[in-house]
């Protein structure tokens, strides 16, 4: 059997990176599709070339990794890098197989001419997963040659964030992708005509608010993105939203449950795992604990421990911890929330929510609003007594409470003191002067037993979150990094 020729290799090589021809383009494709807000993040970290560490792109798979990766090029041609010091290898092509990281740059210097001993070089790894051991190569290149930067990125994500934790200490810097926020839908969308232009509304605590031109036209697209809009590809393929179960269950969450996680961490019963997240999802933003979860499963209270963190490493879900009406932490974490980190899972395992079903939305909307903070870092919390409950709280480094959120989907809120009386009694306990909770359709603000309490519909609360929370990562000013990011 006749070896394959390295000048096919090459060949390919060249293929994949067609800047290295006279037109310096990326290719037809990546070039008509608009960026994800992201790249504003990922580029000013790639461009960090002092910094001797390999750039590790991970998230979840489908949420456009590969396109990100292009993109940036885009921009490094557009900003005057020479296009041949530039190589992208897409390491799961058959045609690599067998090869080391090594092996495939000196196919790049072969193909381009670059010497990437003396040459600043970019240098892409794309789904990096594929290569056995790929954690001990990449950190040897990043040792052996210090003018080049490298970015690996993977689909596998709670195997590459492992890796990286466990060999990539000092060598690797951890970016993470996560699904579409509501801004980044809308403007991929190109639906930023929905708001006025440059016109917001200053409210309590500084809030700025986008003043919306039609706020049901604004929850029709909510409700979508609830349903659809967690992954680039969905929202614009119609086929996509015909039969979420067949792209998101088939493609992207079956080979999480069923290839990634078993083969990473020897999941023995593939069909606990799986009962187990199904469950989880339909209880999103629901309250769970270990022991109802045993008891109606049968499976031991550790095992579901061990799925639940692989299923946060594979970011598919995320906890979140209860306090007390006191804001005070639990010293037997027994209760906890489980989100699904991208809404439209659910209606990928069961059916596209209603925007009358409010019952779903209410837990949908919650879900949507928490999956914008999972783009932000520290952790937020729930809060839950006796007789009441409060959806989101921020803490302070010291446990503070610093403010409070009470998410609804529905408008009776406006008439109803008794609907408040939860966040009010949790504001009176931590000395909070101001409370927000989220609507269907109706805005305004009216103090309650001496709380201000902002109402703010659901959806363009969730659109405020996203927008602030990577325009205020992008451009780096997070002077009040415990603060709320409606604040300005």
């Amino acid at each position: 059997m006749r070896e394959i020729p390295r000048e096919e290799v090459i060949a390919r090589m060249r293929v994949e990176n067609p800047w290295w021809g006279e037109s310096a383009s990326v290719g037809s494709v990546f070039s008509t599709w608009r960026p994800r807000a992201y790249l504003n993040l990922f580029f000013p970290l790639l461009m960090k070339l002092e910094v001797r560490r390999a750039i590790l792109l991970m998230g979840p798979r489908r949420v456009g990794k590969t396109v990100l990766i292009h993109h940036a090029v885009q921009r490094l041609i557009k900003e005057g890098t020479d296009p041949k010091t530039i190589c992208y290898v897409s390491v799961d092509h058959p045609i690599y197989n067998g090869f080391g990281l090594d092996d495939l740059l000196g196919h790049y210097r072969e193909a381009s001419g670059i010497d990437t001993h003396s040459q600043r070089s970019f240098v892409f790894f794309d789904e990096i997963q594929y290569l056995k051991n790929w954690e001990t190569h990449l950190k040897s290149l990043v040792d052996n040659y210090p003018n080049l930067r490298f970015t690996a990125s993977g689909s596998a994500a709670a195997a590459l964030r492992l890796k990286s934790n466990e060999s990539g200490a000092g060598r690797f810097t951890d970016f993470l992708l996560p699904p579409l926020t509501f801004h980044e839908y809308l403007d991929l969308l190109g639906k930023n005509d929905l708001f006025e232009p440059d016109l917001f509304t200053t409210r309590l605590r500084g809030t700025r608010l986008r003043v919306v031109r039609d706020i049901d036209e604004l929850n029709n697209h909510f409700v979508h993105y609830l349903n659809y809009g967690g992954y680039p590809e969905a929202i614009f393929s119609e086929a996509i939203q015909a039969d979420p179960q067949r792209f998101i269950k088939s493609d992207i969450i079956d080979k999480v449950l069923l290839r990634d996680l078993p083969s990473l961490y020897g999941v023995q019963d593939i069909q606990e795992l799986n009962h187990l997240f199904t469950t989880l999802a339909y209880n999103t933003a629901g309250e769970v604990s270990l022991e109802k979860l045993a008891k109606s499963s049968g499976v031991a209270k550790n095992t579901i421990k061990r799925y639940i963190e692989y299923l946060e490493a594979a970011f598919l879900v995320k906890t979140v911890h209860r306090i007390d009406r006191n804001g005070k932490r639990f010293q037997r974490a027994t209760f906890f929330k489980v989100y699904l980190t991208n809404p439209s899972i659910r209606s990928a395992l069961f059916a596209p929510v209603k925007e009358d079903d409010n019952e779903v939305m209410g837990h949908l909307a919650e879900t949507g609003i928490f999956s914008q903070w999972f783009h932000h870092p520290g952790e937020r919390h729930y809060a839950r007594w006796h007789d009441g409950e409060v959806d989101i709280v921020g803490l302070s480094n010291r446990q503070k409470v610093l403010w409070a959120v009470e998410v609804k989907w529905s408008d009776r809120i406006a008439d109803s003191d008794r609907e408040l009386q939860n966040v009010i009694s949790f504001c009176k306990a931590n000395h909070l002067e101001y409370a927000l909770m989220t609507t269907r359709t109706f805005q305004s603000t009216r103090a309650v037993d001496g709380i201000q309490v902002e109402f703010v519909p659901a959806s363009l609360y969730c659109y405020t979150l996203g927008y602030n929370i990577i325009r205020g990562r992008a451009q780096e000013s997070a002077k009040k990094p415990e603060g709320h990011p409606t604040s300005t």
